[in-house]
């Protein structure tokens, strides 16, 4: 069978693209996580997960 272009080519557009560093992932400190989850969770007396029943767009 025939192949759409020399496999000489492959690779060829990759290897001409300039390197970029990634920027740096930026997560909180896991103490500061932890005290917000706390305080969503005991403070507010919130419940874990996405739903929320007093949220925007809730109907009964």
């Amino acid at each position: 069978m025939p192949t759409h272009g020399s496999l000489s080519k492959a690779g060829k557009v990759r290897s001409q693209t300039p390197k970029i560093e990634p920027r740096p992932r930026r997560k909180p400190i896991p103490r500061i996580r932890n005290r917000r989850s706390y305080e969503k969770r005991v403070v507010l007396g919130r419940s874990a997960g996405q739903f929320q029943p007093g949220s925007r767009g809730y109907r009964r």
